[in-house]
């Protein structure tokens, strides 16, 4: 066989390979949160595709509002925001007021939409069974340091915007559980009286990081012992 006729029935393979993807659409044979051209739902279980269209999120507002809108009954209570600027230099876009997921804060807070959805998402997928798992009840209350500040990180004055200047970054202090226990990140990180307690908070971080750009602790360092920092920036970025 000649390059010409071998090069002519290769195209000839490439052509039918096309038009057989065309007709039969094996994408739509793939679970959706596996096929990049399904909507995304705040049910889906997180994957890689997941983590995509998250990502997709922050530039879509009316997108990723629609994901919340089309949440189950009772997994989130927000306020879709218009963009604003609560003080000079930090303008807000893609916000929402969060007043309740499928458990309470004790603030409401405004946070950007893909960060509130990612939350979710973390809390009924791996927050709330890693409570049953650890300490045989779920958790009903977050204690928290809010999300929106308008400052650069670690306050310094020649350094970049934090992500709390965007409200992109939302601090988890605390957690209460129905049965009544409390977990504190400052006290419980290294506790090894109650050790269940430890070894949950390490599995809340470390699962964590598939749902967050950023996910910071008690071991990246001193500004951190008290609280996990999760915010929507970055790839994996797991401290």
């Amino acid at each position: 066989m000649n390059l010409s006729r071998a090069g002519f029935l290769k195209g000839v393979l490439v052509i039918l390979l096309g038009v057989a993807a065309v007709v039969h659409k094996p994408w739509t044979y793939l679970p959706p949160e596996w096929n990049p051209w399904a909507p995304l739902s705040i049910t889906h279980e997180m994957t890689q595709v997941t983590r995509w269209k998250l990502a997709q999120l922050q530039q879509a507002p009316e997108s990723c509002v629609a994901v919340l809108e089309a949440a189950p009954e009772g997994w989130v209570d927000y306020l879709d925001l218009e963009d604003y600027t609560p003080e000079k230099g930090c303008p807000l876009t893609n916000v929402v007021r969060v007043r309740s997921s499928g458990l309470e804060f004790n603030a409401p807070f405004t946070v950007t939409c893909p960060m509130l959805v990612a939350w979710v998402m973390f809390e009924r997928q791996q927050l709330q069974p890693l409570a049953l798992e650890h300490l045989d009840s779920e958790v009903s209350r977050v204690d928290h340091f809010g999300s929106f500040a308008c400052r650069n990180i670690y306050h310094r004055q020649n350094a970049r915007r934090s992500q709390h200047a965007s409200a992109n970054a939302f601090d988890v202090a605390a957690l209460r559980l129905d049965n009544g226990q409390q977990i504190s990140v400052l006290r419980d990180w290294d506790n090894s009286e109650a050790p269940a307690k430890s070894t949950f908070l390490k599995a809340v971080h470390a699962s964590a990081c598939g749902y967050f750009g950023t996910v910071l602790g008690p071991d990246y360092n001193q500004p951190h012992e008290n609280h996990f920092h999760f915010d929507a920036s970055g790839f994996g970025f797991c401290r």
